[in-house]
């Protein structure tokens, strides 16, 4: 077996820039049995695929890093799946799939991101609203134990019995106990291990960040045909006026789907940005370079990625939206949507990208990527011109859509008492938005962490989940956030997890939890 070993200087560090990054070396496997006989040998090892976790959890900490960038090999297709190798990027993936008119509904934000990443984190993204998160759409897995073993998993094939797994390890017959917590039901959870009653042991591994084996393969759920698309961005003048047009979004789309009407609304996901990421585009001239009009007075924008049916030509959609308010206009989607918006004083205010139009679209995509982008941007020149120990300082919290208005509220309270500089953005189909910090000084950064913490309570108090889709890693704020959510007592279920697949605490340590309560890191 010829595996390939290098230097791990370019991979101590991930998108969090988690400080303190460092490595006894680097492999490059290229199959499962590679996978194996890597774990069997080393003694502690962290699984890595494109490092874009925003949490530290692909920044390893004196382990032997196992790269999966050469496991990038498309095992198989179906009419509806695909099987890849844990190393292939969500675009690649995505390539693949266009050729035969068939896509992956629920990729997230970042398309470079690697399928055995989104599956360790369930990774989900704007969809998540219409099409959920990564969880359901994975069909099966080939993982590696700890100790070598090499499963190989189809949903249905092992269930739990009793409150727990069974299963025939290199190490002998091993029991997995279920955590007893229950989990908030939301869309989106990447909050520690998967636990329910008669779950399927696919499920244990999914969410689990690496910490109970490696991700070598992965068999996705696809759609087909591709759907053609709209984008919309919306400026509306108070947060009020936004969060109803959302409410009657999401019920039009409900009913599309119920119903299987082809000129029905169908919005697979929303977007929002604040009154102060409004401001940040306007001073990064974000607005200007993509040729958007944002009003003085929007308090909210929104960007609605609308589906229609794969045969609608762009001529159509122009005919649809030309004629939208006319008497006796045809039926269509799109006129149904320009319909809506006026019914919400809202069609004035707003810009479309219709099919076919990539360029328009990339420029309504980057008003709000922009966002993100400038608060980052302004927590490094924090740090490198006011103190070095300022770090970006957010949150990723999930409520239930109906208890969104108080959330915000929430988020404005805690920051505004605190004297403390922030935006707010993120996915608004499903609840699920980002609260940042704007530092100003190291003091607004320890704030903000106290902040966050509040918070979690506070989502967790409305039925929500304060870890909603980019883990928990090795970030102590996130680590606390997740014994708010479920105790002590359920860490310490989740560490029986682990301690019964990987009892000498090889995969991923520190990462979600330390090896006992009182670790932290």
């Amino acid at each position: 077996m010829d595996l390939e070993r290098g230097e791990p200087d370019g991979f101590l560090e991930d998108a969090a820039h988690y400080p303190g990054g460092h490595a006894v070396g680097v492999v490059h496997p290229r199959s499962a049995d590679e996978i194996a006989a890597v774990l069997s040998a080393a003694k502690t090892v962290l699984p890595i695929g494109a490092q874009s976790s925003l949490t530290g959890g692909a920044t390893p900490m004196g382990d032997l890093i196992l790269s999966t960038s050469r496991m990038t090999r498309v095992v198989d297709q179906s009419p509806d799946s695909i099987t890849v190798q844990a190393g292939v990027t969500v675009a690649s993936m995505q390539e693949q799939l266009a050729l035969r008119a068939a896509w992956f509904p629920p990729a997230p934000t970042f398309t470079g991101a690697c399928a055995g990443g989104i599956v360790s984190t369930n990774a989900a993204g704007a969809a998540t609203f219409k099409y959920g998160s990564t969880r359901e759409w994975v069909a099966g897995l080939v993982v590696v134990l700890a100790d070598g073993t090499i499963l190989e998993l189809r949903r249905g094939m092992h269930g739990a019995k009793n409150g727990c797994f069974e299963l025939d390890t290199n190490s002998g017959r091993v029991r997995i106990p279920l955590p007893s917590y229950s989990m908030p039901n939301v869309a989106k959870r990447s909050a520690g291990y998967y636990a329910a009653r008669d779950m399927d042991l696919v499920d244990l591994f999914i969410g689990a960040e690496g910490t109970l084996g490696v991700v070598a393969e992965v068999t996705f759920r696809v759609l087909s045909p591709t759907p053609q698309s709209a984008l919309a961005l919306i400026s509306c003048r108070s947060e009020r006026q936004a969060l109803q047009l959302v409410l009657a979004l999401r019920d039009a789309s409900r009913e599309t789907w119920r119903t299987g009407d082809r000129c029905g609304i169908n919005a697979a996901a929303i977007e929002n940005v604040d009154a102060r990421s409004i401001t940040i585009i306007r001073e990064d001239g974000a607005d200007v370079r993509n040729d958007a009009v944002l009003p003085p007075d929007a308090a909210v924008a929104l960007l609605a990625q609308l589906e229609l049916p794969p045969e609608t030509t762009p001529a159509e959609a122009y005919e649809q939206i030309a004629e939208a308010l006319s008497p006796g206009s045809r039926d269509g989607a799109l006129v149904r949507f320009c319909r809506l918006l006026d019914a919400h004083d809202a069609l004035d205010a707003t810009e479309l990208a219709l099919p076919g139009d990539r360029r328009r679209a990339e420029q309504l995509i980057a008003i709000r990527e922009a966002v993100p982008a400038g608060v980052n941007r302004r927590v490094g020149v924090a740090k490198r011109d006011v103190h070095p120990q300022i770090e970006k300082t957010a949150a990723d919290m999930i409520v239930p859509v109906d208890r969104f208005a108080e959330m915000m509220e929430t988020y404005r309270r805690g920051f505004e008492s605190r004297g403390l500089d922030y935006a707010v953005w993120g996915h608004i189909s499903d609840g699920n938005v980002h609260p940042n910090v704007i530092p100003r000084s190291y003091d607004d950064v320890v704030r903000g962490k106290e902040a966050i913490l509040d918070f979690g309570r506070a989502a967790a108090a409305l039925g929500g989940c304060p870890l909603a889709e980019h883990g928990v890693g090795r970030n102590p704020v996130k680590q606390q956030l997740l014994i708010q959510l479920y105790g002590e007592r359920g860490v310490d279920e989740m560490r029986a997890v682990k301690r019964a697949l990987d009892p000498n605490w090889k995969l991923a340590p520190g990462v979600i939890f330390g090896r006992d309560s009182s670790t932290t890191k």
